[in-house]
């Protein structure tokens, strides 16, 4: 059993990144590894944007990593100043900016490379959409 920290650059739509590293992660546990964490870089931010609507017919991305949290205590990771920039804000980061509203989800906490440099620490294996 390895221990993985899974880095994804890719936003929710626009781009495959996201969607194959939930594919990797769900590969991945049912094989029997374990995701320590899971860090939004770039505009892999726009993941945790929780005002992403898409179609019925199509995959709700952020849903699918909700539930991937949920499900198996996994944490996610949003590079705070990316995040920032790309105008994803949590509770505290609108109350320190003068913003009247937030749209990241609970499950996924702001942070900053600390957090993936500890995760790389702890992990076997690093990889990144």
């Amino acid at each position: 059993m390895s221990k993985f920290i899974v880095q994804v650059n890719g936003p929710a739509y626009g781009s495959t990144a996201s969607y194959r590293a939930i594919q990797f992660c769900h590969a991945a546990i049912a094989a029997g590894h374990q995701i320590i964490r899971v860090f939004f870089y770039q505009d892999g931010v726009l993941n945790s944007n929780t005002l992403n609507c898409p179609a019925s017919d199509e995959h709700d991305i952020h849903k699918m990593w909700q539930d991937l949290s949920n499900k198996h205590q996994i944490q996610l990771t949003n590079c705070v100043s990316a995040a920032l920039r790309r105008g994803v804000l949590s509770p505290q980061d609108a109350t320190e900016n003068g913003k009247p509203q937030w749209n990241s989800s609970a499950e996924f906490t702001m942070g900053g490379l600390g957090e993936l440099v500890i995760g790389i620490e702890k992990a076997d294996r690093f990889i990144s959409f």
